[in-house]
């Protein structure tokens, strides 16, 4: 029997083309997993398919990477499914574990995933640090200016306005300006 397994990593993406692709493969039932990293193993629907799978059965993903992004725990993955007797299939890279050649291409692709996974991250860690050193501010761009922040903290420290009153002149939450002001004195203590 053919089980499908499908994930998406953020909750505003959509699982409707992986579900399509493993009905058209006469998966049997299909288990999910919505808004969960393929970083982490700790998934329910994936646990869910595991469980229900019995030797002879076969998983199936729309793409290797849906099933896992680590090499350790996809190969780790593999021999537990292999010592069950339960076979693997891929439906993009065409990956069938039901065959030595089969088994080989799994492993050369999930080698070749993390390996383009690394490069990725590594170039991004560059460019940040490029930009660092460009003098370049990093996310998003401060809610108040250094110029508001400072009469905010006038306001309220010399002039004992409520924070609650300057917060809403700012337009912002008091929690939020408390926040932002210890902040900032942390930064000029340091």
């Amino acid at each position: 029997m053919k089980i499908g397994y499908a994930r998406v990593s953020t909750e505003d993406q959509k699982l409707d083309l992986q579900i399509q692709s493993l009905k058209k493969e006469d998966c049997k039932r299909i288990f999910t997993d919505h808004g969960v990293s393929g970083g982490s193993f700790d998934r329910q629907g994936l646990d869910e398919a595991l469980a229900f799978l019995n030797p002879g059965d076969t998983l199936v993903v729309w793409r290797l990477d849906r099933l896992g992004r680590s090499l350790i725990h996809l190969v780790q993955l593999m021999e537990k499914l292999g010592r069950n007797n339960i076979h693997f299939h891929s439906i993009t890279e065409a990956i069938d574990t039901s065959s030595s050649g089969g088994r080989l291409v799994f492993h050369m692709m999930a080698a070749l995933s993390e390996f383009e996974r690394s490069l990725i991250s590594e170039r991004t860690r560059a460019g940040m640090a490029a930009a660092r050193l460009g003098g370049r501010q990093l996310g998003r761009p401060p809610i108040l200016s250094d110029e508001d922040l400072r009469k905010a903290i006038q306001a309220t420290a010399q002039r004992g306005e409520r924070l609650e009153d300057v917060a809403k002149h700012y337009g912002l939450a008091p929690r939020a300006l408390r926040r932002m002001i210890q902040s900032r004195l942390r930064r000029l203590s340091a």
